[in-house]
């Protein structure tokens, strides 16, 4: 099937926006017909909807939607004219792909439940980079998202397309260790797989990552712009998370969760897991232990990932954790760039402070300073991004 144009992909999105069609139907029905002779036959009743399928929002105006149980396609099709619907969301930037198309991600082209037709904002180019996903839970601690903020840059420093669901926690803290990567000339830039339309932010505290993701890399959906997520969007987009990997990494997980739903799905798909260990005694961390426990290989870094896709170089020494360069153009304070020199005290604090959250009382304890000393070192700590404070406990980042 080749590209037909700006008719054609108006045909597919109207054909995605009727209510009960399923990904693995549009699929079929676009392998079998132009999109333009499927609109057809759904008008003249030869194309029908599949039954028992869920109820769903019916395609309508712009931002308007109608819920009725069991409508007929047929019955729509004559109050809508694809290509004068589809205009306005093409204006804004929003495009759309489905497989046999030069853009359709070629990891889902094989995949066992591809999505019917692809949403996307900006450039998906990336994907033709080495895919990585980057998971993990929406409650995570500070240690998990310094972890996810550190592989999302350094992956993506590599030359690796890191892939995640933007949402809050470890999804974003990945995306946005991405984002600063690609503002500095990071060869690669981030994916990220949304569960509601392309141009409908969710979580709305993520609004300023989200347009940042779309700018250097592309945000992506099979969900039809301007539909809100919805809890059983969720696990469906995981797939295609786990879908676009070639390795997926889960930083934490609580004992259950989405991220341990994409990685059952990446599993299924014959595609490696790793998971970050974390604290036995951590609840982020139980369901990423029990994935160690269960023989996922374990990931401490990119160094890590990046041997696992055989993209690391032995022959040179490893990098360790926060030893990353700063990229050409990259401003000073970056987190990860270079920065001055800690104070002997203060290196000597951070030394003795371990993995955990800790109080100032601890430090003088552990480090046989003053009260005030250990202020003045855990506030130095801080405003170089060596540690971060939350609620009076402060806790080593890198």
């Amino acid at each position: 099937m080749t590209r037909r144009g700006y008719e054609e992909d108006a045909y597919v999105a109207a054909l995605s926006a009727l209510p009960g069609m399923g990904p693995a139907n549009l699929a079929s029905i676009l392998r079998n017909c132009e999109p333009h002779a499927a609109w057809r036959a759904v008008q003249a009743g030869t194309l029908r909807r599949p039954p028992g399928r869920p109820e769903a929002p019916v395609l309508a105006s712009e931002g308007c939607y109608e819920r009725r149980p069991g409508v007929e396609w047929r019955s729509l099709t004559a109050k809508v004219d694809p290509p004068e619907w589809w205009k306005p969301i093409a204006a804004r930037g929003i495009h759309v792909t489905w497989s046999g198309q030069p853009e359709f991600p070629e990891a889902l082209m094989s995949d066992p439940s591809p999505p019917g037709a692809v949403f996307w904002r900006g450039r998906l180019e990336a994907l033709r980079d080495p895919c990585v996903a980057v998971v993990g839970t929406r409650n995570a601690t500070s240690c998990g998202i310094a972890t996810a903020y550190e592989l999302g840059r350094d992956l993506t420093a590599a030359g690796v397309c890191v892939v995640s669901g933007l949402a809050i926690g470890i999804d974003g803290a990945v995306h946005r260790g991405a984002v600063d990567a690609a503002k500095v000339g990071a060869p690669s830039a981030p994916v990220a797989v949304v569960a509601s339309g392309v141009d409908v932010v969710y979580p709305k505290r993520n609004e300023r990552l989200w347009e940042q993701v779309a700018a250097c890399g592309s945000v992506l959906s099979e969900t039809v712009p301007g539909r809100p997520a919805q809890a059983w969007r969720f696990p469906s987009r995981n797939r295609i998370i786990a879908g676009l990997a070639r390795l997926v990494v889960v930083v934490e997980s609580h004992s259950r969760g989405g991220s341990l739903i994409t990685a059952e799905a990446a599993l299924a798909r014959g595609v490696e897991v790793r998971a970050v260990p974390g604290a036995v005694r951590s609840a982020a961390s139980a369901g990423t232990n029990q994935l160690l426990y269960e023989g996922a290989g374990p990931v401490r870094n990119a160094t890590d990932v990046l041997d696992s896709l055989g993209m690391f170089d032995t022959s040179k020494p490893s990098r360790l954790p926060g030893q990353w360069e700063r990229l050409p153009g990259q401003p000073a304070g970056l987190p990860g760039s270079d920065c001055l020199q800690l104070s002997s005290l203060a290196r000597s604090v951070l030394d003795s402070m371990g993995w955990y959250p800790v109080t100032p009382n601890q430090v003088v304890l552990t480090g046989g300073i003053s009260p005030g000393e250990a202020l003045q070192v855990l506030d130095e700590l801080v405003e170089r991004g060596e540690v971060v404070e939350n609620a009076g406990l402060y806790t080593r980042v890198r």
